[in-house]
Formats: C-alpha cells, sequence, structure tokens
C-alpha cells in the first residue's frame, strides 16, 4: 500500500453494539443489517464476527444473500425487499433465504411459483412509510392466501417506523396502533422496530428487532442522545500529512481559495480527498484528529486532498496521523457538519481505499 488513505474496522466493537443491542432487545430475537455491504463495513467479516450473537441477517438482494451463503454463513438471511422479479423466488428458495412479501404482485408470484422447498415468508405492511408495504386492510386476505398456498413454511410480520430517529413524533405511536389492529389475530412473529425504536420504543419491541446503524456505532437519532455513549465506532477513515505549508495573511488554499488565512497561518495537506468517499461538501470546519488532537478542515475538498489547520497542533509532522471519522471521532458528528447522515460517509467509501480489520473476532 502506498496512498496512505485507510479504513479500519474493529469488530470487537462491533461485537460490543451488538451486546448492546441485544441487551436493549430482551428476549426478542436479533436481525442484523449487513445490507449494502454491511454499510460499507464488509458483509461477510460482519456476519462472521457477529456469528453466535445475531439471529440472522438482513440483505437487499438475492446476491447479497448467496455470498452470505457461500461463505458459510448458516443463519437465517432475510431479503428485506422480497423478490425483484417472480424468477429469483426459486433460487431465494434454493439458497435457503427468507423473503419479505410487500405487494401484491409478490403475493401472485409466491402463490403461482414452483419451489423447491418452502420460504418462510415476512408479510410486510405499509402503517405509515408509505414505501414498501401492503395496506393494512390488505393484511388478512394476503395472510391466509399465503397460509393455505403451501408454498409458505413459516409466516412473519413487519412493519417500518418513518420517524423512531424522534422518539417523541407521535407517528410512531400512530404506527404501533395501525399495525397492532391490522395483525390482530394473524399467526406469526412480529418484527417492528429499527436501531432507534429498540433503543426508545420498548413496546415495539415484539419478536425480532432489526438493528442496523448501532451496530456500527453511530447514534440512530437526529439529536444527541444519552445512549450513544454506550456504542463504539467500528470503522475508523484515515490518512497522513503529506505535506506542511505556512500561509501568509490573505493567502487561501484549494480551489477557488475559499478560506483565506485571516494572519500566518500553519496547514497540513492530507491524502483524503472525495475520490476516497470523503464528503466533497464538508465545509472548513469540520472537526478533523491531527495527532489524536482536534482541528478542523480548510478550504474546499478536492478528489485527493484536503487541507487541515494545523495550529491547534503546533507539533505536526509530514507523516503524522489523520483521523476523519472514527476513533475519538464520531462520524455522526462529521454527518452532521457535512449536511448528511453516517450511512451515507460509510457506504459511500471508494474502492481505492483498503480495508483492514482488527480484533479477537476478526474472521482471518
Amino acid at each position: 500500500m502506498s496512498r496512505p488513505a485507510l479504513v479500519t474496522i474493529d469488530l470487537d466493537n462491533l461485537r460490543h453494539n451488538c451486546a448492546v443491542a441485544r441487551r436493549h432487545a430482551g428476549p426478542a430475537r436479533l436481525l442484523a443489517m449487513v445490507k449494502a455491504n454491511a454499510y460499507g463495513h464488509g458483509s461477510v467479516p460482519v456476519a462472521r464476527a457477529l456469528s453466535g450473537l445475531a439471529d440472522g441477517f438482513g440483505v437487499s438482494s438475492l446476491e447479497e444473500g448467496i455470498a452470505l451463503r457461500a461463505a458459510g454463513i448458516d443463519a437465517e438471511i432475510l431479503l428485506l425487499a422480497g423478490c425483484f422479479a417472480p424468477g429469483e423466488l426459486a433460487e431465494i428458495a434454493a439458497q435457503r433465504l427468507q423473503a419479505v412479501v410487500h405487494a401484491e404482485w409478490q403475493v401472485r408470484a409466491l402463490l403461482a411459483a414452483r419451489l423447491p422447498r418452502p420460504l418462510v415468508v415476512w408479510l410486510k405492511l405499509d402503517t405509515g412509510m408509505h414505501r414498501l408495504g401492503l395496506s393494512p386492510a390488505a393484511a388478512a386476505d394476503a395472510h391466509g392466501r399465503l397460509a393455505a398456498s403451501g408454498r409458505v413454511a413459516e409466516l412473519r410480520l413487519l412493519m417500518h417506523f418513518a420517524c423512531a430517529d424522534v422518539p417523541e413524533d407521535p407517528r410512531n405511536h400512530q404506527q404501533l396502533a395501525a399495525f397492532t389492529t391490522a395483525t390482530a389475530g394473524l399467526s406469526g412473529a412480529r418484527s417492528l422496530a429499527n436501531s432507534a425504536a429498540l433503543l426508545a420504543l420498548p413496546e415495539s419491541r415484539a419478536d425480532w428487532v432489526r438493528p442496523g446503524i448501532l451496530l456500527y456505532g453511530v447514534n440512530p437519532f437526529t439529536e444527541p442522545h444519552p445512549i450513544a455513549a454506550e456504542l463504539r465506532p467500528v470503522m475508523t477513515m484515515s490518512s497522513r500529512l503529506i505535506a506542511l505549508r505556512t500561509l501568509a495573511a490573505g493567502e487561501g488554499t484549494g480551489y477557488g481559495s475559499d478560506w483565506t488565512a485571516p494572519r500566518a497561518t500553519r496547514i497540513g495537506i492530507v491524502a483524503m480527498g472525495y475520490g476516497d468517499g470523503y464528503p466533497r461538501h464538508a465545509p472548513t470546519g469540520t472537526p478533523v484528529l491531527v495527532k489524536g488532537q482536534p482541528t478542523r478542515i480548510l478550504g474546499r475538498v478536492s478528489m485527493d486532498l484536503v487541507a487541515v489547520d494545523l495550529e491547534p497542533v503546533a507539533d505536526a509532522e509530514v507523516g503524522d496521523a489523520v483521523v476523519f471519522w472514527g476513533e475519538g471521532l464520531t462520524a455522526w458528528e462529521i454527518a452532521r457538519h457535512a449536511g448528511t447522515i453516517a450511512y451515507a460517509l460509510f457506504t459511500g467509501i471508494n474502492a481505492r481505499v483498503p480495508v483492514r480489520y482488527r480484533g479477537a473476532a476478526d474472521p482471518r
């Protein structure tokens, strides 16, 4: 490796966060979200590290499920959007995957499918998110048709909160009430809670919980929350100083010279940019750590480079470590400065950045 930009994944911290989720979940079973390459953390290493802690895994496509099976993951695996075409159903069954059914066309496709074995099906209701899901009024009919089809080994029921990251939002309890009413009398385990609901809406924990972002050490709420102190960052995005400069008063750095020095100012140039996945729109003042000391970026983020303020780090030299998020600096905080979310930071990392895994749970 020549260029010093690096992603480090701490699997011990991942397991710690899963234990936090498990503690809050009580008797509920735990479906860990590893979709989108485990939010950029590596779906296979993450699933291996969580084996024995999570009861199953959530993925977004058949291909993601097959990759876990090929890696030897034998736990329950749920396709969170189900099939995208009827022709996938036989392979879903052959791979021992489970499928969400969220639309009438999927109900009909499953009823008509020729399968090597019956499927575990999670019937999804739209109680207010208004993305995927059958209407509450259609739940009982779909449930009855699927249960009687001979193609379903087990039926489960789920929904997704739209506003769980704001626990006091009244829509949370409206959705909960709609789900409870629509599923009254229907058999099957229930799943309602994502990361935020798991922590803040105990009445939503039901039979299965579906933690995602909290597993990766990120506060799942829109505002600071005391529960975030229990979490440990799993991903650290880092690089090193590759040049030092002293700007005279009035001189700028980077494209457009958007930031100019108010006085003689020592700056550092770091091998990190939007070509690595650092957000281009992160403004001057976005926090960064140099040698473990807090400072800020300056000027525009370019494809390969970004400038940092070295006035608070007087002894900084070429080669010193720079942390953009992770140990000592949360991705949640960077996301807030950059007007984005931690999910986007994690999943937006470019393939050119090498990834290293560490910890006692390292699967290699």
